[in-house]
């Protein structure tokens, strides 16, 4: 059954909802590019976004672009998934990717074939713990681009 919620895609996956520190984020993604937030201080990287740099407690801040490439620092393939438009793609994948230009900063998402490919389209044996990947976007939804990640070596 097709979605009519604002927070779902019509074909039943969940939207991001971004708050006022998240929305540079999903913005520069749209545009096709990884930052992340950083203090305008003391320099220091930070994700999720928020306020307040949680080392030198400054409000400025500043987004700084990333190379998009990183390793897959965890994954999960997951067991019933919940909601039927993840259900029609099981089994799926769900990654923490450590990124190579901030190793503490670490993101959330899908390691799939092509940038719009399914979330089943990578075979999980293919799934390694420190296997390097690299960014891509996927527009999921009128002006929501999600980044999703890609084998460096398929």
């Amino acid at each position: 059954m097709p979605s009519t919620s604002p927070y779902m895609t019509p074909d039943g996956l969940l939207l991001p909802v971004p708050d006022d520190d998240g929305a540079p984020f999903w913005s520069y993604a749209a545009q096709g590019e990884l930052r992340v937030q950083g203090c305008a201080s003391c320099e220091a990287l930070r994700f999720p976004p928020r306020p307040c740099c949680p080392r030198c407690h400054s409000f400025d801040d500043e987004w700084r672009r990333m190379s998009g490439r990183g390793r897959i620092w965890s994954y999960v393939l997951p067991h019933p998934p919940l909601l039927p438009g993840y259900a029609e793609q099981a089994p799926y994948n769900a990654v923490v990717v450590e990124l190579a230009d901030a190793p503490r900063i670490r993101m959330a998402g899908n390691l799939v074939a092509s940038p719009d490919a399914p979330l089943n389209s990578v075979d999980p044996s293919k799934l390694r713990i420190g296997a390097p990947v690299k960014v891509a976007f996927h527009r999921m939804a009128d002006g929501v681009t999600v980044p999703r990640w890609m084998l460096e070596r398929p």
